[in-house]
């Protein structure tokens, strides 16, 4: 195996650790340290979105920034990547040079895509699988990790398929994810029921749920622990339009421990902690979700 191959290789290891610790959101601060490979370095970023680090023949990363400078996607299917620079002049850069050989070569890459502000989520093994030079853009397909392989990939009809499935599966993560990190920055991290301040034990809970059509917009999701998340989510616990929680009527008459007194049954008419302005849950959000639990 060449070092090239080693370094990726170690740099997914080390990314898999950091997606554990971080549950999928990793900080801008904790990629631009990198890691050590062999008494170096190594880093997961520079200026640049298209990286390769100075132990490295080809790229090891690419990068979309939130709301960054170039208009990257996700497309129907796959992820277009857009070339470095802005007119056709660029067309062989580089950094544009590298990839299209990591397309040639069938070589593995990671994808670090910004799902907020100094947020990025995760994504590996990625491969370019087109070239797009009159539309300046790559496509870019996941792959799936356990059949990783950094030799050269024979390409076919299988591939194309299980490619296809493994990234709708990663745009879906990139969606849910956003929706996670931007309901932390929100909510600062507190649970909007009881403010347990502890990010790892917190949830983005959706008020409308996604089997019933609910968006990823901020204003329909609330920062839950897990306990209330659950609660929220089987109607033991319900929110008014007046953002007043709720305790259902056989919960507030049940008989039990601590947990449940203090955990849940004190709760009942006490207001949620909010977000400032028009990050708020909207009231209509609020009034479907409560006559779901005013119903049961």
């Amino acid at each position: 195996m060449s070092n090239d191959s080693n370094i990726r290789t170690a740099a997914m290891n080390h990314l898999d650790s950091l997606r554990s610790r971080y549950r999928e959101i990793i900080p801008y601060s904790v990629l631009k340290e990198g890691f050590q490979f062999e008494g170096n370095k190594i880093h997961f970023l520079g200026p640049q979105g298209i990286f390769k680090p100075a132990q490295m023949n080809l790229p090891l990363t690419v990068t979309t920034t939130y709301n960054g400078p170039y208009e990257d996607s996700i497309g129907e299917e796959f992820l277009k990547y857009k070339y470095r620079g802005y007119d056709q002049s660029f067309v062989n850069h580089h950094e544009n040079v590298g990839l299209r050989n990591c397309m040639i070569k069938h070589i593995p890459l990671i994808y670090l895509h910004g799902v907020e502000v100094g947020q990025y989520v995760a994504i590996y093994p990625v491969f370019v699988i087109n070239d797009d030079k009159s539309n300046m853009e790559f496509t870019i397909a996941a792959d799936d990790i356990r059949i990783f392989s950094t030799s050269q990939i024979e390409d076919s009809g299988g591939e194309k398929e299980r490619r296809r499935y493994v990234t709708r599966e990663v745009k879906h993560r990139l969606h849910q994810n956003g929706f996670r990190a931007r309901i932390m920055k929100a909510y600062k991290e507190t649970c909007a029921f009881c403010r347990l301040k502890h990010a790892n034990l917190l949830d983005a809970a959706h008020i409308i749920p996604d089997r019933d059509n609910g968006s990823n917009e901020v204003q329909n999701g609330m920062a839950l622990c897990k306990i209330h998340h659950a609660a929220f989510d089987q109607n033991v616990l319900g929110v008014n339009p007046d953002y007043k929680i709720h305790v259902r009527e056989d919960i507030l008459n049940e008989v039990d421990g601590p947990m449940l007194k203090h955990g849940l049954q004190e709760l009942n008419n006490q207001k949620l902690h909010l977000p400032r302005g028009k990050r708020k849950p909207k009231k209509e959000y609020l009034e479907y979700r409560y006559q779901k639990f005013l119903s049961i």
